[in-house]
């Protein structure tokens, strides 16, 4: 059983699992631990992990955010 602040915290809902919702800017910024502006920057930049809209709000696929983080492991790994 997860703990309330688990609940809350983007990082321990990926590292528990994929969350059942999207991910909002915030949450991607709290999981980085960078501003949000800098998740935006790496949307511009197409830097970050894949975005898409949804109306006006932009939202991650955890799954994607997953393999973002696997792709930049592997890609600094290669580089050592």
């Amino acid at each position: 059983m997860r703990t309330a602040r688990e609940l809350s915290d983007p990082r321990a809902t990926l590292r528990a699992g994929l969350p059942d919702r999207y991910l909002t800017p915030d949450d991607i910024a709290e999981i980085f631990e960078v501003p949000k502006e800098t998740v935006y920057q790496w949307r511009k930049k197409r830097m970050g992990p894949p975005g898409f809209r949804i109306g006006k709000h932009l939202r991650y696929d955890p799954t994607d955010v997953l393999a973002h983080v696997a792709e930049r492991k592997s890609t600094d790994q290669d580089a050592a």
